[in-house]
């Protein structure tokens, strides 16, 4: 294998039907027009000396290598700001040329420490490469006077270092951050001679910087390069596999060393971020080979004895045996599977085939129902199809966002990135949420509207800007006669026109203003392309699945489904959500969304495992739990999954794992799961995997193994192993198979293969005969169910209420450095921007309560209660409080409750009445949680070589 080389052609790449064509060095080039001269000869394979261009941003013109002679022009002009045009003659290299272009370089040169054998660039820095491409050999001049040699090293980010002494100011850094990441936190400070990068007027990581890494990517020499290379040296080479964190589904390249991961960085091939990165994807991996990684099986026969390590062969038996037994003890639904939106499309599939075809129930549920199950079921009813309706490219084409609850800057700071170029192109953005999001105001953008409700009142909101769209005619009447169910549109804008669903009416609920609503609703029903994007904050309530359905009549109502730059989008929060849905791990669904008491569906599928299945759905998470409580659930398999750390009232699960005679987890570590764990079997990180992943636009991603699974065993196979020792035998030898399986099974995979993911990089599904190459845009011509459907959407204020007793609201969200319960960033240097959740809070609330910033406060609700550091901040409203959960000790859940959406069971943890009050200690469940962790170490120190 050798290290995978991106061309690099100097200037972004236009998208023209219209064509120019050119001579560049006697040869005849056609390029769509705006191309550059440089793009243009780079076409043709011919490279121009350049330093300060790249084609991920606009071209610049500074550095002067890139100089061309054009017939009939006077001078040499840059050949990355002139666009080619038609009849141009272009000479990219003469004796001329020649020798500005070394003159040039060797005024860089001159200040520029000539350390090139001992540089930890050396081999891969363009600056050398252009000095030997022009040919300079020597520098007269330089040495003898003033110069930057001595600049000191800016060390303080934990993954790049900065070295002022080795820059030759080409600004790339500088518009990488303005341009693709859209953080503004670089400059050139100064002029002449004194022109540096500046960070502002302090450090790296005191400063602005996200530490997405585009400014690393975009230096030309070793001046911003990352720790990483300086510590191992070059790569030698790499494949591309997809990011496992967000639902972006980042495609990056994996540069290593033998096994060892010098670096990932964002491939420019990948369809989702297209070169880009967060500091989470491009940095935050160690946790791949981090000391706390359990690499080998472990069985205990109770809860509080000591691990016992045991081959694989044993471990296996063992789980086989304890499932059985269960089962002829307690009956055949006595056990079921948990799988991970962590996890390939592959090993969830294997997973709910266990499942159904050998434990012989479909008590199987996925960690997608705690997050975005409402989202399946509001978009299938509506739209027919339980997914997103575009692809993120179709944002550079709108020209009004509806983001509501979702916080991309964030969760999803890649099409973050993407979404703020769009607005300072001059698109229009109105967002619906409780807080401040930064969005809300930044130097550079800023929202037209603010919506900033009271969390629970979503659907409130949404029908009252449908009152308005329905009341003031602003309804796409065409589109909706020619696409739409009339008979449900029409009940429905009966129902929406009513007085009790007007802004005037709702504003009692929702607490925004009746104006600023109605001038929200003009200005997204009033532009030719308007989109929606949402998060957690709209699914994780108990009308979850209304919200949904509210978003979609509101986009079918404006013509705003099946063209580029509108759609309803959901932004799914790990980074195989979509997969995990998609893979059949509902309990009442196989792959595709098909309900398992459709007997076409299930012949089909008894016919291509040999076996007979349930027609019967079977126990969601939550039954799962109560079961267990009720002594008829006993067994369980959790793969990839914390579900003691992120599902709701922490202590309710702790008792049902508790109540439980077999618990198998299979993770990368001791997680808090595994607290109630008799068999551990070890997982394998995305480094260790070959598989797909289907991110938040349907984009099915290839996984690529870059190393060997440190615990000695595929998370497939060892699923596989499991069903072989239950007596069913899965005869994979590769993931590919499985794959072939799913399509060979699922109408909307039927086109999917390796094979062709390979060649064309990606393929969003359907992928089919009807669409060989994916579908970026759903519902263009017609809805998947005929016609878009409208749903009756009133809202129905949430039981969980404020009151005398816990009188603030609780909401909880993420953070950008950490990510979903940290067990993997909290193992990386990202612990460095956000070591311990803390509780945002209202200035007004703080001053009522006593609380000053940094004081230790109790939060209490109903379910429970916790300790945390306040934070007091004006990005809460007052009456409202916020927390994350990613650090266990910090027993967010401990408090959430277990109100969940009607139709779907999503927790709501968006909403929990709390109060909140000064602290001079933690609380009893955090000081029983912390003697857990100090008995949980010991009994891994009492395991003969568990810790090594």
């Amino acid at each position: 294998m050798s290290l995978i080389q991106e061309i690099d052609y100097g200037t972004p790449i236009r998208v023209s039907e219209a064509k120019v064509t050119l001579t560049i060095d006697g040869e005849k080039v056609t390029v769509p027009a705006g191309t550059s001269v440089m793009a243009a000869s780079m076409s043709r394979g011919v490279k121009i000396p350049k330093l300060c261009a790249s084609d991920n941003m606009e071209a610049f013109g500074s550095c002067r290598m890139c100089l061309v002679e054009i017939e009939g022009r006077r001078g040499t002009p840059a050949s990355c700001t002139t666009p080619a045009e038609d009849g141009m003659v272009v000479r990219t290299q003469s004796e001329r040329l020649a020798k500005l272009r070394r003159g040039v370089m060797e005024l860089y040169i001159s200040d520029h420490p000539l350390d090139c054998l001992t540089c930890s660039a050396n081999g891969n820095c363009e600056l050398q490469d252009t000095a030997g491409e022009v040919g300079l050999r020597e520098v007269r001049y330089g040495y003898q006077g003033e110069n930057h040699l001595q600049d000191e090293k800016d060390l303080s980010n934990p993954y790049f270092a900065y070295d002022p002494a080795k820059c030759i100011v080409c600004s790339r850094c500088v518009r990488a951050c303005e341009e693709v990441q859209g953080t503004f936190a670089l400059t050139v400070e100064g002029r002449g001679f004194d022109s540096r990068i500046r960070p502002g007027p302090t450090d790296f990581i005191n400063s602005e910087c996200v530490s997405c890494g585009a400014c690393v990517q975009a230096c030309p020499t070793a001046t911003l390069i990352e720790k990483g290379v300086v510590d191992h040296g070059q790569p030698e080479h790499s494949l591309v596999t997809t990011c496992a964190y967000c639902g972006v589904g980042c495609s990056f390249k994996a540069e290593m060393r033998g096994e060892q991961l010098v670096r990932m960085v964002p491939y420019k091939g990948g369809q989702a971020n297209e070169g880009h990165s967060c500091v989470k994807g491009r940095f935050a991996y160690g946790y791949a080979t981090h000391k706390d990684r359990m690499t080998k099986p472990m069985i205990r026969e109770k809860i509080t004895d000591s691990w016992r390590e045991v081959s694989w062969d044993e471990a296996i038996a063992h789980a086989a045996s304890e499932l059985k037994r269960i089962q002829t003890k307690y009956g055949r639904e006595s056990i079921g599977g948990i799988s991970s939106s962590r996890c390939t499309n592959e090993e969830v599939y294997v997973l709910q085939k266990l499942v159904r075809a050998v434990f012989h129930n479909n008590n199987i549920d996925t960690c997608a129902r705690v997050c975005h199950s409402p989202t399946g079921y509001g978009l299938s009813v509506t739209l027919g199809t339980s997914a997103g309706t575009q692809d993120f490219k179709s944002v550079d084409a709108t020209d009004v966002v509806l983001l509501i609850g979702a916080n991309p800057t964030d969760a999803h700071p890649v099409f973050a990135s993407r979404l703020k170029k769009r607005l300072r192109a001059g698109a229009k953005l109105i967002i619906a949420d409780p807080r401040a999001i930064e969005l809300v105001r930044t130097p550079h953008i800023q929202a037209a509207h603010h919506l900033q409700l009271r969390p629970g009142t979503n659907v409130a909101l949404i029908n009252s800007l449908a009152h308005v769209i329905v009341t003031e005619g602003l309804v796409h009447e065409d589109y909706v006669r020619a696409r739409c169910d009339i008979e449900a549109f029409e009940s429905w804008a009966r129902f929406i026109a009513l007085d009790t669903n007007s802004p005037e009416h709702m504003e009692q609920y929702t607490g925004v203003p009746a104006a600023e609503v109605r001038a929200a609703a003009r200005l997204y029903a009033g532009v030719k392309n308007a989109s929606i994007y949402y998060g957690l904050g709209v699914t994780e309530h108990s009308q979850g699945s209304t919200t949904v359905m509210a978003l979609a009549n509101l986009a079918m109502a404006t013509g705003n489904i099946g063209h580029d730059g509108a759609g309803v989008n959901p932004l799914r929060g790990q980074n195989n959500v979509q997969g995990s849905c998609d893979m059949g791990s509902f309990p009442h669904e196989f792959t595709g969304y098909r309900h398992v008491a459709r007997g076409d569906v299930r012949e089909s599928f008894e016919k291509n495992w040999g076996v007979t299945l349930d027609e019967e759905p079977g126990l969601r998470i939550p039954n799962m739990f109560d079961e267990a409580l009720s002594g008829s659930f006993k067994g369980l398999i959790v793969h990839g999954e914390d579900i003691a750390q992120s599902d709701p009232d922490t202590n309710h699960v702790s008792a049902a794992l508790r109540a439980m005679e077999c618990v198998i987890v299979q993770d990368l570590f001791l997680n808090e799961t595994a607290k109630f764990a008799h068999i551990f079997l070890p997982g394998a990180s995305f480094l260790e995997k070959d598989g797909t992943f289907t991110n938040a636009e349907r984009r099915i991603n290839r996984v690529r193994k870059v190393m060997a699974p440190l615990g000695g065993k595929d998370e497939w196979q060892a699923i596989c192993d499991l069903s072989k020792a239950l007596g069913y035998e899965m005869n994979y030898t590769h993931p590919s198979e499985i794959m072939d399986e799913i399509a060979a099974l699922t109408p909307t995979f039927a086109g999917v293969s390796y094979k062709k993911l390979d060649e064309l990089g990606s393929v969003q599904w359907p992928c089919n005969d009807a669409a060989p190459e994916g579908t970026p845009l759903m519902h263009v011509t017609r809805f998947v169910n005929g016609s878009g459907k409208f749903m009756l959407t009133e809202y129905v204020p949430t039981s969980e209420r404020s009151g005398p007793r816990f009188p603030l609201i609780l909401t909880t969200g993420r953070i950008l450095s950490q990510y979903n319960v940290g067990a993997q960033t909290r193992r990386t240097e990202n612990g460095f921007w956000h070591k311990e959740d803390v509780l945002e809070i209202h200035p007004f609330d703080a001053e009522q309560r006593g609380i000053l910033d940094g004081d230790l406060v109790s939060l209490v609700s109903r379910a429970g209660d916790t300790a945390l550091r306040a934070r007091i901040s004006e990005r809460m409203q007052p009456g409202v409080v916020y927390t994350t959960f990613h650090y266990p000790g910090s027993g967010a859940n401990v408090v959430t409750t277990d109100n969940s959406d009607w139709a779907t069971n999503c927790p709501e943890y968006k909403v929990t009445a709390v109060e909140v009050r000064r602290s001079n200690s933690l609380s009893s469940w955090q000081e029983r949680n912390a003697e857990e962790d100090v008995t949980l170490r010991k009994i891994l120190e009492a395991t003969p070589d568990a810790a090594e």
